[in-house]
């Protein structure tokens, strides 16, 4: 990982209720990394976001943001920071280019008309510019929301839940535009319930439940380490039931036993001692007589893994 922007230490948040919304995080994300964080609802992700920003106390631990402690140094840390939340909350009666020009006075910078055009522009809103937010479509107001977030020139840019409810074309533009500000050295957080949005765009993934980091992971290497590998063999004739022969093998029967599916991961092959790899299966096939037509294999997806670790079948390895 390149030098932390972003440095989480033992961050805790108890609500006066009682409940323990943030479990000791501890996180380091690198400049110019896209981390994003996954979790399902109430898992505390709004929460650590909130607190990072300068919206929600901490009951303990420290954040530091681009050099500045969030708490001593508050106002120096949320220059730093820009955040998109999921509400789309702006001035419906203000023009695109009032509404993100305000903004950027908010956090007292001079005056910059060529950065905001060419934040509009790079996020299509150029030509919207004149426009009342109340005109605009969902994905337009979702876009400007983006745009107040960057008109003060943050390093860290937190994307809540960004393209809820815009269509598949405007999302995948946003993830373009995303991919454009790391490029030009800022740093993204984001957090999705879309699956293929983090596996599309993210370097490394976090996942948060019940307010605890249980997984923090470069995405390829976490789909590496509990990805499990799926082979499919169709059969020229239905199988009612698995042989006893194959009793400790993986093994299930689909498509009214049209097909014979074998999950593999390496992980139990190791913990079992016994051969659980995709040749030694084919191989005990062939001695049993037990012909196939077709084959084809698969990898978990990220939102499998997801899944498996969120309901606690699967558990992080180191």
């Amino acid at each position: 990982m390149t030098e932390p922007i972003l440095t989480i230490s033992g961050l805790t948040k108890t609500y006066a209720s009682g409940f323990q919304a943030l479990k000791g995080i501890d996180l380091r994300i690198g400049k110019g990394e896209i981390f994003a964080l996954l979790g399902p609802n109430g898992a505390g992700k709004t929460t650590l976001i909130s607190i990072v920003c300068g919206i929600v106390t901490p009951s303990s631990g420290t954040v530091v943001a681009a050099g500045h402690d969030i708490v001593r140094e508050a106002r120096a840390a949320r220059f730093r920071i820009g955040l998109v939340p999921q509400e789309l909350t702006t001035d419906a009666f203000e023009s695109v280019w009032a509404t993100v020009s305000f903004s950027r006075g908010l956090f007292r910078r001079q005056p910059n008309p060529a950065y905001i055009e060419k934040v509009l522009r790079d996020l299509s809103l150029w030509e919207k510019r004149k426009n009342k937010i109340m005109t605009l479509s969902g994905g337009m107001k979702r876009r400007v929301m983006i745009a107040k977030a960057l008109s003060h020139e943050p390093d860290i840019l937190f994307l809540d839940e960004p393209t809820a409810g815009v269509d598949v074309e405007l999302r995948r533009e946003m993830w373009s535009m995303v991919r454009r500000l790391r490029e030009e050295g800022v740093t993204i957080i984001l957090t999705t319930h879309y699956i293929d949005e983090a596996e599309e765009m993210a370097d490394r993934i976090g996942i948060i439940n019940k307010g605890e980091l249980i997984v923090v992971e470069e995405k390829a290497k976490l789909m590496q380490k509990l990805g499990k590998r799926r082979l499919t063999l169709t059969l020229p004739e239905p199988m009612t039931a698995l042989p006893p022969a194959l009793a400790g093998w993986p093994l299930s029967l689909k498509a009214a036993g049209n097909q014979l599916e074998y999950t593999f991961d390496k992980h139990d092959a190791v913990a079992t001692g016994q051969p659980r790899d995709i040749p030694s299966l084919l191989r005990r096939l062939n001695e049993l007589g037990i012909a196939f037509k077709d084959l084809n294999t698969s990898q978990s997806s990220l939102e499998e893994i997801f899944v498996d670790l969120v309901s606690g079948e699967t558990e992080a390895r180191p």
